[in-house]
C-alpha cells in the first residue's frame, strides 16, 4: 500500500468514525425520559429524510448521469430507489415488529432497539459506498480527498446521535450504544479497505450512483415507518415534528461549513 493509499484509507477511517462523536450524547440523558426519545427519534427521521433527498438521490442522479444521459439518470435513479424500499420492507421478516396496542396506549418501549438496529443498518449501508467515495478521491487528489472527508466527518455526527440515542434508551446500555454506533462508522474505512484491495478495478460511477439510490430508499422506508411513527407514539407528537423539522435543515448545512 503506499503513500496515497495510506493518505486515502487516513481520510476515510476518521470520516467515517466521526459518526462515534454523535453518541456522546448518551453521557447526558440521565434517564429514559419520554421527551428525549421523542426528540431523538423525530431528529434521527429528519436527518434521513434529508440525506436521501438532498445528498443521495442527487449523487446517484449525477453518477448515473454519466453513463446514460439526464432524463434517464433520474429514471433509474427512481428504479433503484424502488428496489431499496423493497430491500426494506424485507427487514420486517427478520427482525421482529411488535406494534402500538392503540387499545391499552401501550408505548413499544421495546421497538426503540429495532429502531436503533434498523437505523444501524442503514447508515451502515450508507457509509460502505461513501467510504469507497471518499477512498477514491482521496488516491486521486489527496486535498480534494481531504475536504470531502471534513465535510462528511460533520455529515456524520447527526447520523451516529440516530443510531445511538434509541438503542441506549432501549437498553439502558452505553457499551451496547457504543458498539452499534461504531458498527455503522467502521463501514466507511471497511468500504476503502476493500476498494484498495479488490474492488478497484469494477467500481464505476454507475454502480455508486445506483449503490447510493438503494440506500436512499431504505432510509426513506425506516424514516416513514419507523422512526416518524414511534416519535409521536410518546405524547409528544409536536416535538417529534419539529424535532424532524431540525434533522431536515441541520444536515444541508453541514456539507457547506467546509465548501
Amino acid at each position: 500500500m503506499d503513500q496515497r493509499a495510506l493518505t486515502a484509507l487516513a481520510i476515510s477511517v476518521l470520516a467515517g468514525m466521526s459518526t462515534m462523536l454523535g453518541s456522546v450524547l448518551i453521557f447526558f440523558a440521565k434517564s429514559k425520559s419520554e421527551k428525549i426519545v421523542s426528540c431523538s427519534l423525530g431528529f434521527a427521521a429528519g436527518v434521513m429524510i434529508s440525506v436521501s433527498f438532498s445528498d443521495l438521490l442527487p449523487q446517484a442522479q449525477r453518477a448515473i448521469g454519466i453513463y446514460t444521459g439526464e432524463s434517464r439518470a433520474v429514471v433509474f435513479s427512481v428504479i433503484f430507489m424502488a428496489l431499496g424500499l423493497l430491500a426494506a420492507l424485507s427487514i420486517d421478516y427478520f427482525v421482529p415488529h411488535e406494534e402500538f396496542d392503540t387499545e391499552k396506549n401501550d408505548k413499544p418501549h421495546k421497538n426503540l432497539y429495532r429502531v436503533g438496529f434498523v437505523s444501524m443498518l442503514a447508515i451502515t449501508l450508507h457509509n460502505f459506498p461513501e467510504g469507497v467515495a471518499t477512498f477514491m478521491a482521496g488516491y486521486n487528489d489527496p486535498v480534494l480527498g481531504a475536504s470531502i472527508g471534513i465535510a462528511i466527518a460533520f455529515h456524520n455526527i447527526p447520523e451516529g446521535i440516530s443510531v445511538a440515542m434509541p438503542i441506549y434508551f432501549a437498553t439502558q446500555s452505553k457499551a451496547t450504544a457504543l458498539k452499534y454506533t461504531f458498527l455503522s462508522g467502521i463501514a466507511e474505512p471497511i468500504g476503502a479497505i476493500l476498494t484498495f484491495l479488490a474492488l478497484r478495478p469494477f467500481i464505476n460511477d454507475f454502480l455508486l450512483g445506483a449503490t447510493f439510490a438503494v440506500v436512499a430508499g431504505i432510509m426513506i422506508y425506516i424514516s416513514f415507518e419507523e422512526l416518524i411513527p414511534t416519535s409521536r407514539q410518546y405524547g409528544y407528537s409536536r416535538l417529534a415534528l419539529l424535532s424532524s423539522f431540525a434533522g431536515i435543515c441541520l444536515m444541508p448545512l453541514t456539507g457547506v461549513i467546509f465548501m
